[in-house]
Formats: C-alpha cells, sequence, structure tokens
C-alpha cells in the first residue's frame, strides 16, 4: 500500500487569513514571505509596509529587469526571507500562476514551515484573485512527491498565511482543488511495481471508504460477459488477472441511479507499446500513462471536498499493455462492448481500446455529461506542445467555452475537429472500423473521432488529451513534471462556465 499522506491523515498545509492593516508582528512568525507588487509600487505602498524602504531599496535594483525576482532578509527575530516580485494587475490566470510558481521556487534551498502570501498596491479584487493563484502555487509547492529514500519525503510546510488582503477570501475551492491535483500527481509519479492494476485497485477502493463513494471492480471476468472485447484485448497480454474497470460512484443526498456527470479516466498502468514495442526512451516514464485516470479520481476528491450537489460516476480503465505470447496484435478483430467491431493497427494505440468499451459502460446509465481524460496521443503533442492540451467534444458549439475556460482556469486547451470525415479514414474491409490510420497523420484528431464512435450522440461529451499532463521544470502553479493537469480545468467548467448536460 502506499504512504500517500491523504490516504493516511497526515495533517495538511493550514491556511490562515489576517485580513487587517500589515504590521512588523505580522511578519514575525513566518520564515518566508512571498511579496507580490504591482508593476509601478505607489510610494504609499512601500509606507505600508513594515521595513518598506528596505524592501523598496532592494526591489529598485531590479526595477530594469521587468519580472525579476528579489530576495532580502527582514530585520526580525526569524530573519524572515523576503522573495518579491511584481505582476500587472491585468495579467491572465496562467501568468499568475506560473509567477507564483518562480516565486517559491526562488526559495526552495530553505524550508518554510510559515509562509506568508502578502499581495500589495492591488485593487482589493485583484489582490484577492493573485492571492489564491499564488496559495494554488504554495499548496502545489508544499506537496510531498513519492520518495521511497532512506530519508523519504516529508512535508516541510504547516501554514500559509495571507496578509494585506481588504477582507477574507473564499481559499475552500483553492484547496479543493490542490487536493485533487496532489493526489493526481502522487499516483502518476508512485513507481509501476508500487502502482499495478491490483494496488490501484486497493487505493481506489481505500479513497472510497474514506469519501463515501461506491466503488466497484469490474473483473476480467465481469467485462468478459459485458462484451467489453475492446478493453480486453489491451489486458490479455497481462501476466496476471489484474486488469479492470473501477466505478465509484458520488451520490450526494439522494440514490438518484443518473449521474449529472461522469467521468472517464485512461489508467494504463504501464504501457510497453505491445508487440509493437516502444524504443527505450518512449517507454521510460510509461507508469505514468495511466494520469487521466488519476486526473479523474482528483477531480472526483476536489467536487466531494467542496460538497457540490452533483451526482458523479468515476470510470477508470486500469490495466497493462504488455508483450507477450497473449497479446493482442495488428490485424485482430474485437467486438466492443456497444456491438461495433475493431480491426487492431497498431497496439501501442492501446489507450483508445481501453477507453471505447468504458465509454460504452459510462454511458449506459445516461450521464447528462462524460468528460474523459487521457495521455493518449503523441500527436496532441506536436499540434499544440505541451504548454497546452488539445480538447474536444460532440457538441462543437461549445468551442468557445472550452477555450475559454482553460484561460479562466490557467489551464490552457485549444480545441480541435471530429467528425465523420476523419472517421472515413478508419474504414475497414473486415470490421465496422480500424483502430487507427497507418500513416497515423493527425491522430489525436482520428483517436477522438474513434472515441465518439461509442459515445451516444444524445450525451454531451468532452474528451481531453493530456498533452499538458507533463513539462519539464514544471508548468503553471505546479512545480513538478507532472502537471496534474485537469482538475482546475474541470472544477472551472462546472462551476465558471456551469457546463453541463
Amino acid at each position: 500500500m502506499t504512504h500517500h499522506p491523504l490516504l493516511n491523515d497526515a495533517p495538511g498545509v493550514r491556511v490562515v487569513q489576517h485580513p487587517e492593516r500589515v504590521t512588523a508582528k505580522l511578519f514575525e512568525p513566518l520564515d518566508q514571505l512571498l511579496l507580490i507588487l504591482p508593476e509601478r509600487v505607489p510610494q504609499r505602498t512601500w509606507n505600508a509596509l513594515p521595513q518598506g524602504a528596505r524592501l523598496k531599496a532592494v526591489a529598485r535594483k531590479r526595477s530594469k529587469n521587468p519580472g525579476a525576482i528579489f530576495l532580502n532578509r527582514l530585520a526580525n527575530k526569524r530573519q524572515t526571507l523576503v522573495v518579491g516580485g511584481s505582476i500587472a494587475a491585468t495579467s491572465t490566470a496562467f501568468e499568475q500562476l506560473e509567477f507564483g510558481r518562480k516565486l517559491l521556487a526562488a526559495a526552495t534551498n530553505e524550508s518554510g514551515r510559515c509562509i506568508g502570501i502578502c499581495v500589495a498596491g492591488f485593487s482589493d479584487s485583484d489582490a484577492g484573485t493573485i492571492a489564491k493563484n499564488v496559495l494554488a502555487a504554495t499548496l502545489a509547492a508544499a506537496f510531498p512527491m513519492p520518495n521511497y529514500g532512506k530519508a523519504g519525503s516529508k512535508a516541510t510546510t504547516r501554514t500559509v498565511r495571507l496578509l494585506g488582503l481588504a477582507e477574507r477570501i473564499d481559499t475552500v475551492r483553492v484547496e479543493a482543488e490542490a487536493n485533487g491535483n496532489n493526489l493526481a500527481r502522487w499516483l502518476t509519479c508512485m513507481p509501476p511495481n508500487m502502482l499495478d492494476a491490483r494496488n490501484y485497485a486497493d487505493i481506489l477502493r481505500t479513497l472510497a471508504k474514506q469519501h463515501g463513494w461506491e466503488y466497484r471492480r469490474y473483473s476480467t471476468k465481469d467485462l468478459r460477459a459485458l462484451g467489453a472485447g475492446a478493453f480486453l484485448a489491451v489486458a490479455q497480454g497481462n501476466a496476471d488477472d489484474s486488469a479492470c474497470i473501477v466505478r465509484l460512484r458520488r451520490r450526494p443526498g439522494k440514490k438518484s441511479a443518473r449521474a449529472d456527470l461522469s467521468l472517464v479516466g485512461k489508467g494504463i498502468v504501464f504501457d510497453t507499446g505491445g508487440n509493437n514495442l516502444k524504443p527505450f526512451q518512449s517507454m521510460l516514464d510509461m507508469h505514468g500513462d495511466m494520469q487521466g485516470s488519476a486526473v479523474a479520481v482528483g477531480t472526483l476528491l476536489a467536487m466531494t471536498l467542496l460538497e457540490l450537489p452533483q451526482a458523479v460516476d468515476c470510470w477508470l480503465a486500469i490495466t497493462e499493455n504488455r508483450i507477450g505470447p497473449d497479446a493482442y496484435k495488428s490485424r485482430d478483430v474485437v467486438t466492443a462492448a456497444n456491438g461495433k467491431t475493431i480491426q487492431t493497427i497498431h497496439t501501442d494505440a492501446e489507450g483508445r481500446m481501453a477507453l471505447a468499451d468504458t465509454l460504452v459502460l459510462a454511458s449506459r446509465d445516461e450521464p447528462g455529461l462524460i468528460v474523459d481524460y487521457a495521455t493518449l496521443t503523441g500527436a496532441a503533442i506536436g499540434a499544440i506542445t505541451k504548454r497546452y492540451s488539445c480538447v474536444f467534444t460532440n457538441r462543437p458549439e461549445w468551442h468557445p467555452r472550452l477555450k475559454r475556460t482553460g484561460a479562466v482556469s490557467g489551464e490552457r486547451v485549444w480545441p480541435f475537429p471530429i467528425g465523420p470525415e476523419f472517421v472515413a479514414e478508419l474504414a475497414s474491409e473486415v470490421a465496422d472500423l480500424k483502430q487507427c490510420t497507418v500513416q497515423a497523420t493527425g491522430d489525436h484528431i482520428i483517436a477522438a473521432s474513434f472515441l465518439n464512435e461509442f459515445v451516444p450522440s444524445d450525451i454531451p461529451w468532452v474528451h481531453i488529451d493530456l498533452s499538458a499532463g507533463e513539462f519539464d521544470g514544471g508548468l503553471g502553479h505546479v512545480p513538478t513534471k507532472v502537471t496534474g493537469f485537469g482538475i482546475r480545468y474541470t472544477l472551472s467548467l462546472l462551476l465558471d462556465e456551469h457546463l453541463s448536460g
């Protein structure tokens, strides 16, 4: 079993607010102070800050370098480290999140059990927004990632204090999103021998018990009875019979069978590429090919912590994609759970096979909306880089809303088309459709169009190809290579854009 803090009831980071005039006394308990200033700082702002003249002198040395971060120490008992910088009031959510990450990175050589965030010189509204985004970066940086060395990995930050705001701000959503993102990143970073299919299902069972979710594990025997031949084709190369589809159900205050929302995630716990074997460098980090499922679970956790009223199903396709005498092959023909036959072309296009049946099962309960997450195609990275993720939907009129949600949340996406003209490229002489094309041109679009064949047209569906699931050095507010991209985005989709079926 894992040592994940959220499973072991370890104390989290406490957020404390001080909506009062900033005084030297408020600085005294701080190990580090993150000082966020506008690009042009009025003198009255410096005057209002304890040791403001000293901070101004240090900041002015960096004034010729816009966006530069300055370091200084306060003349107090704790010798508080000040990490300061400026940002425009008109900056985007992504820019604010990234700015917060860079502030934290500048102070990483020192542990900060107590960190202060002081946003000074902005309007009350702008200050509150910036404080929330820097808080998101602080909570991401404070979370200890898996470390199985003798020293292990322990959280050092215990308290975050918000200073200088005119009034208290609601941080519950930021904290819930952080918990969901931390869970997703932790699961994704676990070594493959510690997060195999069996252990993953056990962890999900533990989470379900903790949070009041209904848990059901569909074994390969169950899935054969359901006709899930696409998923089983991928699973048949495994050395054991641990592959499964797990369903988690959250029904707040009601027992309705119908879900308002279904979250679907690709959970390939290790991907060799199958018989079409990946080369070494491409296979090295393939324990992270289950990130889509981790994002789905992290989103469910965030919704639970926020006590949102939606009835939610979470469907997770959990298996390895291995090479061996029983592994599926190119030109095999299998039948999916909706009766459609698929001619396999490339065994490393396993994600769309596993998701196809999972989408069929999720659709049978007629949810109001389906959102699926998957590290699905390299073509997505080629199309949009690792800074954005690709998004698709069977409701093309939603494209502006999906794009706007990315801008609001700071987890940026770009919409791409799907449709019959792309499915035509999957025409097969021996089956209803091919798994993929041989040329793999525009494979992110082809893969999404393939998945659309397994979602009834009357159910709204959004597919996120997580090209931003990994980014060297961190992305937005997240400091680790694994980003956990998608949880803030989905919460914004629901709470800011009010998207539903």
